[in-house]
């Protein structure tokens, strides 16, 4: 059955020769149980799992692909488990500070993707932001104050609209197939929007004056006894979700014991060593539980 809903050749491919229609048929006969009987509630959290991140895509995490694969094996598995899935979208336009078009040199050159920009850079005037000048170096500003990643200007991605924006095709087909099968609605949280910071983590964006949080995923997750984390990438937009999440229970201990990270079902854009020990740390400072996707802990 679960060959009739992914076809693991197709994944992070455009094409999808499977159809929506007929995955969500076989999904109404699947007889599961609604997931509002569940008496243990589960949310499943699939960070950025976009076709741009796939394989090969406009700002592709090698490995991708095979994570999508065991994910979806993973939701497959636990079809009657799973209470819900939420799925974040990181949603661009070309105009945001952390692409090409923001910044020009001195020459009226863009930069390269993966330059590196500091608030140094910006103030001797080696990179130079097209628009919100003001903004710009305010942002900069509190990057370094707050300790936060350093800027960094991405190939175009997940521009709005674009099949780059779109869930990955095959796990597209089993999301929704389990949405119809346990009669739950899928949770989209669209996150990247804002033009003057960058958004990794889906609580809150790296900077924001006006103090933007997703109060209604806040709020969602305090409903659910486990929250499951995978997707894309482990060392930037899953892990400062993570993150997110345990500077927001930092002082409850019992939610932050609902989290559980599967470990094999994310890749990271830095060496695998660095980002492994990024999820140690956090593993052996707080409660939450690195797991494989083929471990029975539903």
């Amino acid at each position: 059955m679960y060959g009739d809903i992914v076809r693991k050749e197709y994944i992070g491919k455009p094409e999808n020769p499977l159809l929506i229609n007929e995955i969500l048929k076989a999904a109404r006969e699947e007889n599961c149980p609604p997931s509002d009987c569940d008496k243990e509630k589960v949310l499943l959290v699939a960070v950025d799992v976009q076709q741009d991140f796939m394989d090969g895509g406009a700002l592709g995490v090698s490995g991708a692909s095979e994570d999508v694969a065991k994910l979806t094996s993973f939701i497959y598995s636990n079809l009657n488990k799973i209470t819900k899935i939420a799925v974040s979208l990181d949603t661009h336009t070309p105009h945001q500070i952390f692409h090409q078009s923001w910044w020009s040199d001195r020459d009226g050159n863009f930069p390269a993707p993966f330059t590196l920009i500091t608030l140094e850079d910006a103030e001797n005037g080696l990179w130079r932001p097209n628009a919100e000048s003001e903004k710009t170096l305010e942002y900069l500003k509190h990057l370094e104050a707050d300790k936060k990643k350093t800027l960094c200007i991405w190939p175009y991605h997940c521009l709005q609209g674009t099949s780059g924006a779109a869930l990955e095709n095959q796990f597209a087909n089993m999301a929704y197939f389990h949405s119809v099968a346990r009669n739950s609605s899928l949770m989209r949280l669209v996150k990247g929007q804002q033009e003057v910071t960058e958004f990794y983590g889906i609580i809150k964006p790296e900077y924001d004056p006006e103090g933007y949080v997703n109060d209604y995923f806040i709020s969602e997750l305090a409903k659910y006894d486990k929250i499951v984390i995978a997707g894309e990438a482990k060392d930037y937009c899953v892990y400062e979700t993570l993150v997110q999440m345990l500077e927001l229970f930092a002082h409850d201990r019992e939610t932050q014991e609902k989290i559980y990270i599967l470990e094999d079902c994310m890749s990271a854009i830095q060496p695998k060593s660095v980002a492994d020990d990024m999820y140690s740390s956090l593993a052996s400072a707080g409660a939450i539980h690195l797991v494989k996707s083929t471990e029975d802990f539903l």
